[in-house]
């Protein structure tokens, strides 16, 4: 499925997920007792309609977002970007998502910097 020139797709999404961790490249960033806010938005494309009582559980990418509070620090917002696009294609109705990772707070001049990867699943 093309989601771009289908004829019918649903799009689920998740907007403005926050959790706080320790992250980035600069020897600042590297301070475990202040850690960087981050804001996930994550969108999931399908084939429309689903199956009858079929869904796609959102809360799944959701609560893989929220583990990551506590956890040892990552250099990079790819990484994490990569991550949270694993657990949309653990989603078997999944055919393609938008991830985007977002510091909201790392420049004052700045409304946030961050990363946005779109994939497809694969088709093996």
């Amino acid at each position: 499925m093309d989601w771009r020139t289908a004829s019918d797709s649903v799009r689920v999404f998740l907007k403005d997920v926050a959790v706080d961790l320790s992250v980035g490249l600069h020897p600042w960033e590297r301070h475990p007792e202040r850690p960087t806010r981050l804001v996930i938005n994550v969108e999931m494309f399908a084939d429309w309609p689903l199956a009858d009582g079929a869904f796609i559980n959102y809360d799944h990418v959701r609560q893989r977002i929220l583990s990551w509070a506590g956890r040892p620090h990552v250099e990079l917002l790819e990484t994490l970007a990569e991550e949270v696009i694993s657990a949309c294609f653990e989603l078997p109705l999944v055919q393609a998502c938008k991830v985007r990772v977002a510091k909201p707070q790392v420049f004052n001049e700045a409304a946030g910097a961050g990363v946005e990867i779109f994939r497809k699943r694969s088709a093996s």
